[in-house]
């Protein structure tokens, strides 16, 4: 293997600048060259190709984003698509590709291999923590610690007030920020993708706090693709039916995935890119990088690509004895 191509997909995650150093640092050790794909598969497509190495990718571990950039490619959806982007990797002359991304991003990597002899090994870089087979994916731990650090700045003013904060975070199919985020700030409540009832079961909560003789400030995380709506149809409820309580909004937004990546993010990061490399030089293909059970292994892409993730059903437990 002489020349491995990387790109990032998908949404960004922090952590993806640190796995792209480590690619680059394994990549020289094999005496391999390493070329970066700009724009994820668009730049498949369109042939947005240029080398990475050690100079133009020095220092890169403390930044947010991803230097490679990030769009969505529906022509990579074809298969005049993929044509165009298997003729750019011949051009190319690259032996193998990393792609670091989600769930769609391992989709598409297991539709192209499908049609072409491309090894391909995946990085689960994704702030939603939503893939199958491994425990923890790249940005996770930097999204969670940003909406924390928010919501304790929120919670400063609630406090100094006693109002009723509804906090809405990232998370449109999966509910781990919101949950995280949840435990890790001392919310009453929480609003998941994956659980029903939650409506039913915060205005109960409220209707025992509106009995207290001493009011006190309230917090409840709401994912943005919980059943319910978003946060502020949720406190539109809430002030039909709870007058009483002073209830304010804050929308999280894209803050969540920028700023510099936490030590797990930079750490994993580097991990997973040393890894990847050495999975490519062995002949592997059809993987991804994974970290389940207190190890790092590789698994089965396509089983990820099919299979739905899980939640910490132990977390929701302990969750449901804190709000109460």
């Amino acid at each position: 293997m002489k020349r491995i191509g990387v790109f990032t997909s998908g949404g960004d995650a922090p952590g993806m600048n640190a796995c792209l150093r480590a690619i680059v640092k394994a990549c020289r050790k094999a005496e391999i060259e390493c070329i970066g794909i700009f724009e994820g598969y668009n730049g498949l497509v369109e042939g947005l190709m240029s080398p990475l190495d050690v100079e133009n990718t020095r220092g890169i571990e403390k930044r947010g984003g991803t230097i490679l950039k990030t769009a969505r490619s529906a022509e990579f959806l074809t298969a005049e698509g993929r044509a165009r982007a298997f003729e750019n990797l011949k051009q190319y002359e690259l032996d193998g590709l990393i792609a670091i991304g989600g769930d769609g991003t391992f989709k598409g990597a297991v539709q192209w291999m499908e049609d072409y002899p491309v090894p391909v090994i995946g990085i689960p870089g994704t702030i939603d923590n939503d893939l199958h087979g491994t425990e923890y994916t790249l940005g996770f731990d930097t999204a969670v610690n940003n909406a924390m650090n928010a919501i304790d700045k929120i919670m400063d003013t609630a406090e100094a007030h006693n109002r009723l904060f509804l906090v809405e975070v990232m998370g449109r199919d999966s509910g781990h920020i919101a949950l995280n985020a949840a435990v890790a700030s001392g919310a009453e409540a929480v609003f998941l993708p994956e659980k029903k009832g939650e409506l039913k079961e915060f205005f109960h909560l409220l209707n025992q706090r509106s009995k207290e003789p001493i009011s006190h400030a309230l917090l409840a995380i709401v994912a943005e693709g919980n059943d319910e709506g978003s946060a502020y149809k949720v406190a539109s409820r809430v002030r039909a039916l709870f007058p009483e309580f002073d209830t304010r909004v804050t929308v999280l937004g894209h803050v969540q995935r920028g700023g510099s990546p936490t030590q797990r993010d930079r750490v994993i990061g580097a991990r997973w890119g040393v890894m990847a490399v050495e999975a490519l030089v062995k002949g592997q293909s059809g993987f991804y990088t994974g970290f389940t059970g207190g190890k790092y292994q590789l698994v089965s892409m396509e089983k990820a690509a099919k299979n739905a993730y899980k939640m910490d059903k132990g977390l929701m437990h302990a969750m449901d004895i804190l709000s109460e």
